[in-house]
């Protein structure tokens, strides 16, 4: 598969337009049509009288062709003279001579005509008297047409990202469009968009810096991207600006490229909260001061009547707050009913003509699930809880609404528990199962997400749009697919997979905790190696990035940076920079030399990250982007950012001159000598065969002799003699040959020449086994059973639903899920889709099984989101994942990027037993299970995988 998606990659004449066939190639064939070669250049056409926003693109074609070809192409109004080839551009209707090649049958436009914004491109003999061959782009409306030119910009080998991201444009001489009909259309949602917010300091500092301004300058630069993305709508920035007020061209381009414009949840009326605040009049206030909103909502209805729009309707307190506690349905369904009074009075009398929607954002919901309605032609926005979890969805009454329902999405976001507006920190995996539920329960009249400053998130923009106009098209198994054109287009074939592997993980390392919610306490930095482990895995993909970014031709790597190498090597450092300043407190607390070291690792690494954004707004691209980095991000004390970027405090010790042994292992936080209770390492076992450490330090500045001496053979020291001169770590591990069947104890014995001795407790489980495993059974080490969700040992499915494993999509590994996210609920003993995952348990009464699940809330109303859980033949205990979600639960599982579910079981034996897992209610995405028998340490990962028989 991969083999031959490259050869594509790599015979095609540029970029790979995303998810579609390639029709645009560097080699000539029979009967396809050229669009230049070394000596030759097809003409564009397009009707005067189409769409100013269609002859708009087909400017921007011309442009294209010329920043691949270095040749510009003529563009013609008429077809008057002999052409060996001509690329011919129109809407139906509005093109005289499409509407010509459709009457002489030339070209079949039967799967497009009449549908919303769909196109049709096709290679043609002989089109019209005098010309040869024509390549036509003929759109079923407006956006259509536009769509399908820039969709042969993208072909040809322009990126969406070319301006945006300084994606370069690949020079080349030859370009042929292969002969047959390429179709597309019509999108599976409807209005598919994104909004500008919180957008200061970065996008704002560069927007006056570079455009003096959210002036139409700066939109046309977003209107371009948006089209060359397939989307048509837009929520402007709205935090310190007004989009009509300040520059009145703003209005009349979006509408002149085809942009639909509309305004954020809290912003009714087509009027900018900034509008308010400048011409406001008395409070924000319906029950005090209806006559003068009135008239202001009015004046923005009347302003914009002309121009696409979707107008929100209703009412949220000043500044996107809740309304007063006195605000009840009846005020805000009369708010709503007068507010279509001045649209139908103003725009349209038939109100089911004009596009509206009703956020039901935050405390809003509660409002219409108290019994608030709008009129049916009104599309019910539905909200995520702004950290990327749908809150509601439509009900099969709700789906039959003529105004439908939509999706307001965050990528980024301003509030509790703690803002997070730096980098992108969205997997796409998890995008695409919260969308997913979307689109599958009906609301696919608007997909709008706020994605802050645009620029970090690239990636996930561009996902979201995708998926929005062809979900079919891209279903969780493609979803590595995606990862890997996107980087094929951006950066050739050549990189691809190791860049798309880059973009994966480090969104995924930032999903499972956002930079934003780091603390030195995250990671443990005693129990299963975790903060080593984490660090270790943010290392080796800097280093993987900035190997790919020397091999990488000079003109890929600002765009290498801006889109791969900056997000990977600033969360990174930031990571690393908040498990130093935690080894540095620990070290500190048990006396070690290096502790003074550590602290100035962290002030370095506090200084890369300066370092870092100074070189992104500084130097990147000429200084191009100056500002983008402006985002604090380092030193949160509450929910908002920092006013500046703060060093986390450090310690620093007065080291005294002479050696002091001291000895640390893992496990523990404790040192020895001085503290109380023995030094013991955890039991090492035959089934995972562990190594484990004993950290030898020094407590003084003169170095000092160790020896360290095992008092059994089978203890193995990988060094068991040095000199210590901050710190030496011994890794302890166990040579099963030797060790006698059963439990065997022993020590090591670490002692500084001349001077105080250590002892570290050893002990090692042997256990015999009459018996073979079972193939993907697991064992139970440390005193739990730790499991992927996706290592199951059988799984049953029903006829009406199944578990189906989602790649990557977990903070450690992937997840199950059950498929079709639209399945009936099913109580035991109904028969239901059931993983069954077997182990081996040496303990025997209570354990504890956590359920690790994505943060999903229950969707559906009047529905929890609960699975069935038992061992071998017990009743299954049914669970709902949130019948404890408080705010404080809430708050804790999207810090956490899961949920995490406790049930208590009793197994009366040791041996063998099978852990099922079924589902309840769909939506429920389990990602590990974690069996607990008393032995779990606390850590922010849980504990790695249990040993598991692969034969």
């Amino acid at each position: 598969m991969l083999v031959g998606m490259f050869c594509l990659l790599g015979c095609a004449a540029g970029s790979f337009a995303l998810g579609q066939k390639q029709y645009v190639t560097a080699a000539r064939r029979a009967g396809d049509f050229t669009i230049a070669t070394r000596r030759s250049l097809a003409a564009i056409y397009v009707d005067e009288r189409d769409y100013a926003r269609v002859i708009r693109a087909v400017s921007d074609l011309r442009s294209d062709i010329d920043r691949v070809t270095g040749k510009t192409p003529s563009l013609t109004n008429e077809l008057s003279s002999p052409a060996a080839g001509v690329i011919i551009v129109g809407t139906i209707g509005k093109s005289a001579i499409i509407d010509q090649l459709i009457t002489d049958k030339k070209i079949d436009v039967s799967a497009i005509a009449g549908k919303w914004e769909s196109f049709l491109i096709q290679v043609v003999a002989h089109p019209t008297a005098g010309v040869t061959n024509a390549l036509v782009i003929a759109g079923s409306d407006k956006r259509g047409t536009i769509y399908g030119v820039y969709d042969l910009s993208e072909q040809i080998g322009v990126s969406p990202w070319y301006w945006w991201a300084d994606v370069p444009v690949q020079h080349r001489s030859e370009l042929f469009v292969r002969r047959g009909t390429y179709l597309s259309g019509p999108p599976a949602i409807k209005y598919r968009g994104i909004f500008l917010n919180d957008e200061a300091p970065s996008l704002t500092g560069w927007v006056n810096e570079k455009f003096g301004g959210y002036n139409h300058k700066f939109y046309e630069k977003v209107f371009e991207l948006l089209l060359r993305l397939k989307a048509n709508y837009l929520w402007p920035a709205m935090w310190n600006s007004a989009f009509n007020e300040d520059d009145p061209l703003n209005p009349k381009l979006a509408d002149e490229y085809g942009i639909v414009m509309g305004t954020s949840h809290h912003e009714p009326m087509l009027r900018a909260q900034q509008e308010w605040k400048r011409h406001g009049k008395g409070p924000w206030d319906y029950s005090l001061n209806a006559e003068v909103l009135q008239e202001f909502w009015k004046e923005g209805i009347e302003r914009n009547k002309n121009y696409e729009s979707i107008i929100t309707l209703g009412m949220r307190g000043d500044g996107d707050l809740p309304m007063s506690a006195e605000a009840n349905t009846a005020l805000l369904e009369k708010i709503v009913a007068d507010q279509r009074q001045i649209i139908a009075k103003e725009v349209n009398p038939n109100l089911a003509e004009v596009p509206q929607d009703w956020a039901l954002y935050k405390e809003v919901q509660e409002y219409y699930e108290k019994g608030m309605r709008v009129p049916d032609d009104v599309t019910l926005l539905w909200c995520d809880d702004n950290w990327g979890n749908i809150r509601r969805l439509p009900t099969p009454q709700e789906r039959q609404r003529k105004g439908g329902a939509g999706i307001y999405y965050h990528f980024d976001y301003v509030g509790d528990p703690r803002s997070y507006k730096w980098l992108n920190t969205i997997p796409i995996t998890k995008v695409w199962e919260q969308m997913n539920l979307a689109y599958q329960y009906g609301a696919d009249r608007i997909w709008i997400v706020n994605v802050g400053d645009l620029k970090p998130m690239e990636f996930p923009i561009e996902f979201f749009l995708s998926m929005a106009w062809n979900p079919q098209r891209w279903p969780k198994e493609s979803i590595s697919e995606y990862t890997m054109l996107w980087a094929a287009r951006e950066f050739g074939p050549e990189h691809a997979a190791e860049i798309a592997d880059v973009i994966s993980k480090y969104t995924k390392y930032n999903g499972r905790r956002k930079p934003e919610l780091l603390e030195p306490e995250t990671f443990s930095l005693v129990n299963y190696q975790e903060a080593d482990r984490v660090s270790e895995e943010w290392q080796s993909l800097t280093a993987k990035a900035e190997k790919i970014n020397k091999d990488l031709p000079q003109n890929l790597r600002d765009a290498f940076f801006q889109l791969v190498l900056y997000p990977t090597k600033a969360s990174a450092q930031v990571t690393e920079l908040y498990i130093t300043v935690a080894k540095n407190r620990l070290h500190a607390e048990q006396g070690r030399a290096d502790t003074n070291d550590l602290a100035a690792q962290a002030r370095a690494l506090f200084q890369a990250d300066a370092d870092l954004s100074f070189y992104y707004n500084q130097t990147l691209a000429n200084s191009k982007w100056d500002h983008m980095m402006d985002q604090t991000h380092i030193g949160y004390t509450f929910w908002n950012e920092p006013p500046k970027n703060t060093m986390p405090e450090v310690r620093e010790l007065k080291i005294p001159n002479p050696a002091g042994l001291g000895v640390a292992v893992e496990g523990s936080a404790s040192s020895w000598p001085g503290a109380s209770g023995p030094a013991e390492l955890l039991q090492f076992d035959a089934f995972n065969r562990q190594s484990r450490y004993i950290d030898v330090f020094n407590r003084g500045e003169t170095p000092f002799e160790f020896t360290a001496t095992a008092s059994a053979p089978w203890i193995v020291l990988d060094s068991p003699h040095g000199i210590v001169e901050k710190e030496h770590r011994i890794w302890v591990s166990v040579d099963w040959r030797k060790l006698p069947i059963g439990t065997s104890v022993g020590h090591v014995s670490v002692m500084r020449a001349g001077s105080e001795t250590v002892s570290v407790a050893i002990k090692a489980f042997n256990p015999q086994r009459t018996e073979a495993f079972h193939k993907n059974e697991f064992v139970e080490t440390d005193g739990y059973v730790a499991i992927e969700a996706e290592h199951y040992a059988t799984k049953t499915d029903t006829n009406s639903s199944r578990w189906e494993k989602m790649d990557d999509y977990g903070r450690t590994l992937s997840s199950m899920t059950v498929s079709p996210v639209t399945a009936q609920s099913l109580i035991p003993p109904a028969d239901s889709p059931c993983l069954e995952y077997q182990m081996h348990v040496f303990d025997s009464g209570t354990a504890t099984v956590e359920a690790v699940l994505a943060p999903t809330l229950n969707f559906v109303p009047g529905r929890g989101l609960r699975y069935a859980i038992s061992f071998d033949d017990q009743t299954p205990q049914v669970v709902d994942a949130l019948a404890q979600n408080s705010l404080t639960d809430w708050g804790t599982s999207v810090k956490d990027s899961v949920r995490k579910v406790k049930s208590v079981h009793m197994l009366a034996r040791p041996g063998e037993h099978v852990l099922k897992f079924c589902m309840v209610d769909p939506g429920v995405v389990l990602q590990k299970l974690v069996i607990d028998f008393g032995g779990v340490k606390p850590s922010y990962l849980g504990p790695p995988e249990s040993f598991r028989n692969l034969h």
